[in-house]
C-alpha cells in the first residue's frame, strides 16, 4: 500500500473523487499544512491556519499506480487557480500534493512538468507530507451520506462525470 495526501480544494468533493477508484483502499478527510499546532473545520474554514482541506489517499500501485492517482486528480480539480476551486476561496482551497517518500516526488514533478510542458500554468505546491489531521466524522464520506446537500450535488457530479469520461477504466462502479 501507498499512500498520497491531495490538496484540490473542498475535501467532499476530493474525496468523492478518489472513493470511486479501483485500488484505493482508503480515503480520509482532513487538513494539513499549517502552521497551527491543531487543526478543525471552524479554524480552517477561517484561513488564518496555514491548513489545506485534504485527503489521504491510501492505494494498491499494482493497481492504481502514482501517475494515474495523479493524472486523476490534476483532471478533475483546477490546478491553475491560486486559493481558490470555483466558489470556494481561501488559501485552505490551494492545490497541493504531499508525498509520503521521496520515491513519489520524481513522478509528482514529471506530471507537473507535463502539464507545464502542455501549456497549463499549474500552481499546486508539492510539499514533503506533515502531521495530518483527520476532519471531524462529519466530514468523512461527506457526499455519499449526504447526497441531497446543494453544494455535492453541483459541484461532484461534473468530476465524477469526468473521471467516468476519462478514467473509466479505473471507477470501481
Amino acid at each position: 500500500m501507498q499512500t498520497i495526501v491531495l490538496g484540490g480544494g473542498c475535501f467532499w468533493c476530493t474525496e468523492s473523487v478518489f472513493l470511486s477508484v479501483k485500488g484505493v483502499q482508503s480515503v480520509v478527510s482532513g487538513y494539513m499544512g499549517g502552521e497551527a499546532a491543531t487543526a478543525n473545520y471552524r479554524t480552517v474554514c477561517g484561513g488564518n491556519s496555514g491548513h489545506i482541506e485534504v485527503v489521504k489517499v491510501d492505494y494498491d500501485e499494482s493497481v492504481v499506480p502514482l501517475e494515474v492517482i495523479l493524472d486523476i486528480f490534476f483532471a478533475t480539480h483546477d490546478p491553475t487557480t491560486r486559493d481558490r476551486q470555483g466558489n470556494d476561496v481561501g488559501s485552505q482551497y490551494r492545490s497541493a500534493v504531499f508525498y509520503t517518500n521521496e520515491d513519489q516526488k520524481p513522478t509528482i514533478d514529471r506530471t507537473v512538468n507535463k502539464l507545464r510542458d502542455m501549456g497549463i500554468d499549474v500552481v499546486t505546491e508539492v510539499h514533503p507530507a506533515v502531521e495530518f489531521y483527520k476532519a471531524e466524522d462529519e466530514h468523512q464520506d461527506f457526499f455519499n451520506r449526504n447526497p441531497n446537500q446543494a453544494y455535492c450535488n453541483f459541484s461532484i457530479p461534473p468530476k465524477l462525470a469526468k473521471l467516468r469520461k476519462e478514467f473509466n477504466q479505473y471507477m470501481t462502479n
